[in-house]
């Protein structure tokens, strides 16, 4: 017996439990570790091996049969690791394998050129049996022509479903939410609720963590979970056990504010409503574990310039992506070698200013990034606003004078040492510390101005933040060497 199974005699007969009709829901399929790697729970090299021998020899029994064992999310990754050449036979070779589970796992370039090989029909056949937020994802980025192919081969409800969940704005809640809730008047007894939910009723959701409870106007009055509703007597009315605090979801809402409010709240769902405050969906923590994932990524890839930087992603949109940020980096490196050229006579009297000015600017560069990095995801995390700003740009103007002046020390001694000059160690150790300085500014005051002009910081604060370190890095260095006349 399981720990905390219940004995015989604490099961009532009274509770209304039909035992005939009671349902077992059938098991996940087992993960198989012999084809998995244990440290890392990934496809081993030697199964994908055999698939692409079995592949190449046209054999799709056999591709069936190794396939077969895999979880739907080991197969997906299974399609996202094997070469795009092998996809389609792939997904023809294990046919009834490749179902609704298996296209929610896949990476949305691999689902797309899936897709793309499949009927309208068989499109529509998978979205129905799909949660309507994997349906919404696998029908939002076909053309507006396929949409309508496969809307129209769906079923009625399924497709109002579909249309209304993508008439909300790209990645928003109403993209996000299912519409598979469970919703009852607050007038109903624990009894009552729990012979509804064990009646035999296809349109009934099957998966849920909490009911919600609403008024005559279907909006959300409160909430009670599953472990409440076992637990307690079956006369109790709901409005006794219910909790009447619940956070509610707007429609419209971004769903980084979403995934916040989850993580604040520690919710494990949450009810979205629309803008009359009915309830229209919900939204569970298992679809926002992937959004924190994207946008955090998201972040980190906007912030180098390299797109979407997905290795699926077509080889044309990456080069793209990238080549533009690296034509606008380009223009900054010609403003910052211009500034450069305004001390030729200086560096041509004085060859060790060249030697030494890339260290003023790489450093000040990389102390901008940390700063950047650290201000972007106080933004993105909502630890940064407008009641916090100013605390913020002066602590890091103070880290900024602290690592300076450290890093100004050590440069300037070891450049005395080096080349037994004392004013030119001065001269580096300054500029240095003004480097610095800019860079902590500029790695604060850049990407909160871009969010205060409502663009995102993660996308260009870089490039400002690098033509400023570089410039002034240059500019200080050099005309400190000028003005104290050093370079005379």
């Amino acid at each position: 017996m399981e720990q905390g199974a219940p004995h015989e005699h604490d099961l009532r007969m009274d509770d209304g439990v039909d035992t005939d009709t009671m349902t077992v829901a059938a098991p996940e399929p087992a993960r198989n570790s012999q084809e998995l790697d244990e440290e890392d729970n990934t496809l081993r090299p030697s199964f994908l091996r055999r698939v692409t021998e079995a592949l190449d020899a046209e054999n799709q029994e056999a591709v069936y049969n190794l396939v077969e064992p895999l979880h739907p999310a080991d197969i997906a990754d299974l399609f996202e690791l094997i070469g795009q050449e092998y996809r389609a036979p792939l997904a023809r070779a294990i046919n009834d394998l490749l179902g609704s589970d298996v296209l929610a796992e896949l990476n949305d370039w691999v689902r797309d050129d899936l897709v793309d090989q499949l009927e309208p029909e068989e499109v529509a056949d998978l979205a129905e049996q799909m949660e309507t937020d994997d349906a919404v994802a696998l029908i939002e980025d076909l053309d507006e022509e396929d949409q309508a192919a496969v809307l129209a081969e769906m079923e009625p409800e399924d497709r109002a479903a579909i249309e209304s969940a993508l008439s909300y704005p790209e990645e928003s809640a109403g993209r996000l939410m299912s519409r598979d809730v469970i919703a009852v008047p607050e007038h109903l007894t624990v009894g009552d609720l729990i012979d509804y939910l064990r009646r035999d009723d296809d349109d009934l959701a099957t998966e849920f963590w909490e009911v919600f409870i609403v008024d005559v106007k279907h909006r959300p009055v409160g909430t009670c979970m599953l472990s409440w509703l076992l637990r307690a007597p079956r006369s109790v009315p709901l409005a006794d056990v219910m909790k009447r605090d619940q956070t509610l979801i707007p429609v419209t809402m971004d769903q980084e504010e979403v995934a916040l409010r989850f993580q604040k709240y520690a919710l494990i769902s949450a009810a979205v409503v629309d803008d009359s405050g009915r309830l229209v969906g919900q939204i569970t923590v298992d679809d926002v574990v992937h959004i924190i994932q994207e946008e955090a990524s998201e972040d980190i890839l906007r912030l180098s310039g390299a797109g979407d930087g997905d290795i699926n992603e077509p080889i044309g949109l990456t080069v793209r992506t990238r080549l533009s940020w690296l034509v606008v980096n380009l223009g900054t490196a010609i403003i910052a070698a211009s500034v450069v050229g305004l001390f030729q006579g200086a560096i041509a009297r004085f060859a060790l200013l060249a030697v030494l000015m890339p260290i003023v600017s790489g450093m000040g560069g990389n102390a901008g990034t940390q700063t950047l990095a650290v201000v972007v995801r106080a933004i993105a995390t909502n630890q940064l606003t407008s009641s916090n700003t100013v605390r913020m740009i002066l602590r890091e103007l103070r880290i900024a004078l602290a690592n300076g002046l450290s890093l100004g020390v050590l440069i300037g001694v070891g450049t005395t040492l080096i080349f037994g000059n004392p004013h030119l160690g001065a001269v580096i150790g300054a500029a240095m510390v003004i480097n610095n300085l800019v860079a902590g500014l500029a790695g604060i005051l850049v990407p909160v101005s871009l969010d205060r002009l409502r663009v995102d910081p993660a996308v260009s604060s870089a490039v400002f933040v690098t033509m400023a370190t570089d410039v002034m890095g240059f500019f200080s260095f050099l005309g400190l060497a000028v003005v104290t006349g050093l370079a005379a």
